[in-house]
């Protein structure tokens, strides 16, 4: 009965989208979906409405009012605007700034946001073709905008298009601004009221200005030019996997000295279908096989790969066998810390303002190597909003050095404020001539890394659940977790546990509790044992499952018993995995 029911709905909304308010395309689409004997298309399209997080919109492209189409991103752009007017409404002009991806539809998207926001009297900035995200972001200060939005469902499967909004300080909106736009947005209730028909005058179209302006600021955070000078023939395989990051980062690299750039030319193809890979996912291994297959060809150092819209990198590097390995975001990430920290002591920019910033499920070793250089760091939320968030409460107070996240994002500039694939690559090609320069590989790097800050291993683990009861089954996870705490994990006792629902952390050892000082509440557990291993426990907001972050820590005194660590790291994460029932 509840089946009858829900089909009848969803007919009824359907045929609501065959009025002459909607586009032809439109209309024969869904009358199509109506037509069909199966209605399982026709639910899954109609069934609710694509919400409006806080990170904007994200789903599959096609008709519906559970869909990225012309008119769920019209309804995005309509409330944004509506409440641009409402918060600026003392600015003799508001504007804003549009970039896109490489993905299908997304210029039609980005021009349909533009003719929103112009028809609405707010000045729209539009890049001719498609940018990186972080370029927006930079855009957006540059160019005193108030708001921004790209359109870009980032690494997602090709069915996928997405929208992310920006505020005035280039980053990602956060409350109340965040829970305000939604109420704009929800607030519409029929497409009479997104006014489509733009004002060409109020629309203009970016020129290389902004893109020349970008690249030499990014060349100010470069700290070993000399090294780069001497190593500048080094053999770089980058890829841009078919998206944004081949509009600017081999220039960028060009710009810095690097004079062996090599291309992956399949894959500088630009194509919203992602031709050469199933996922265009830089933490995925098979995203990188065909770069790593150029470098082995070519004899290169270093392969680097970023996704879609440019704000994540992946990278490969030689071991000691001369064999490419992959480097995870954690170690990246210390690899950026690490190399930042140290030629910042070294060439005397440090004044003892300056902080590092990192997501609680990454690496505690980032903060072995911030405290052991005197260096503040923060811990915040997965997501770099909050990242942008310590930056924004830090300025003009304190000095920014570097953040980033496990999962392949890293902002290493203040002047943009979301994670940035651009001057990432600059800056892991950096830190290899500036390795080089010293006898050494990106490898080795990070081996001198774990025997100085001590032997770190991590591995995120999904536990997926479809559907309503898989919602329900993840809910009860957490709730046990929370309501049962464990004592023990894999045979070392737990003596911290931080659950930022509460915002508690509870010592077990001292039988005390303290507060956590984070800017709102987050659905995530944190345990911490005796022998350093550290486990986060989340649901994903985006998608049917929940994550599990393993950390285990241990000490080395030489290079020749990392080998030993890591192999006794992977038999702790098993018997971490089975304490956990996972």
């Amino acid at each position: 009965m509840e089946e009858e029911k829900l089909l009848e709905q969803v007919q009824a909304k359907a045929k609501a989208w065959l009025s002459r308010e909607y586009d032809e395309a439109t209309r024969k689409s869904v009358q199509e979906l109506l037509d069909k004997e199966d209605p399982a298309d026709l639910i899954d399209a109609f069934y609710r409405d694509l919400e409006f997080g806080t990170g904007g919109l994200r789903g599959i492209m096609g008709v519906g009012s559970n869909r990225m189409n012309q008119y769920t991103v019209g309804a995005a752009t309509q409330g944004l605007a509506n409440y641009l007017k409402k918060e600026f409404a003392d600015l003799p002009e508001i504007k804003v700034v549009i970039g896109h991806d490489c993905r299908n539809n997304s210029r039609r998207f980005a021009e349909i946001s533009a003719d929103i926001f112009s028809a609405n009297g707010i000045k729209a900035y539009l890049f001719p073709d498609l940018r990186p995200t972080p370029e927006v972001s930079y855009a957006i200060r540059t160019l005193g905008c108030q708001s921004g939005i790209i359109i870009t469902a980032s690494h997602n499967p090709k069915e996928y298009n997405g929208y992310k909004a920006y505020w005035n300080d280039g980053a990602q909106v956060i409350s109340p601004h965040d829970h305000n736009i939604i109420a704009e947005v929800n607030a519409i209730t029929s497409i009479k009221e997104i006014n489509f028909k733009g004002n060409p005058a109020l629309i203009q179209i970016l020129d290389e200005t902004i893109d020349k302006r970008f690249i030499r600021d990014l060349l100010t955070i470069s700290l070993s030019p000399e090294a780069i000078e001497r190593q500048k023939t080094i053999k770089i395989v980058y890829t841009p996997l078919h998206g944004t990051g081949g509009t600017l980062i081999p220039a960028a690299l060009k710009a810095m000295g690097f004079t062996n750039i090599i291309h992956v030319p399949e894959q500088d193809v630009v194509s919203g279908d992602f031709p050469t890979v199933v996922s265009p996912n830089p933490e995925e291994p098979a995203a990188l096989k065909m770069a790593v297959e150029k470098a082995i060809e070519t004899g290169a150092d270093l392969v680097m790969a970023s996704d879609p819209d440019a704000d994540r990198v992946g990278a490969a590097v030689r071991n000691e066998a001369g064999e490419f390995v992959l480097l995870n975001g954690n170690q990246t990430l210390l690899i950026f810390i690490y190399y930042l920290i140290t030629r910042w002591r070294e060439t005397g920019k440090l004044t003892g303002k300056e902080y590092v910033v990192k997501t609680i499920v990454s690496t505690e070793s980032v903060e072995s190597i911030a405290k052991k250089n005197g260096i503040k760091m923060y811990d915040c939320y997965t997501g770099f909003k909050w990242i942008a968030d310590v930056m924004r409460k830090n300025e003009g107070k304190k000095i920014y050095i570097g953040g980033g996240e496990e999962s392949y994002g890293f902002l290493a500039e203040d002047f943009v404020r979301d994670k940035d694939a651009v001057s990432a690559c600059m800056l892991l090609a950096e830190i290899a001539a500036w390795a080089a320069d010293n006898g050494k590989t990106l490898y080795r790097l990070l081996q001198d890394i774990y025997v100085e800050y001590g032997f770190s291993k991590e591995k995120g683990i999904s536990v997926v659940r479809k559907g309503k009861s898989g919602a329900e089954e993840i809910e009860a996870m957490m709730k046990n977790f929370r309501e049962k705490p464990m004592r023990e994990i894999a045979g070392s006792k737990v003596i911290f546990i931080k659950d930022f629902v509460k915002l508690i952390g509870k010592d077990l050892l001292d039988n005390e509790s303290v507060s956590l000082d984070m800017p709102t509440t987050s659905n995530v557990l944190q345990y911490f044992t005796e022998d350093q291993t550290k486990v986060s426990i989340r649901p994903s907001g985006t998608e049917p499952k929940i994550k599990f972050y393993i950390e285990i820590h241990s000490k080395v005194a030489s290079h020749e018993e990392l080998a030993t660590a890591e192999a006794a790291a992977e038999v702790k994460i098993g018997e971490v995995r089975r304490s956990l029932g996972i």
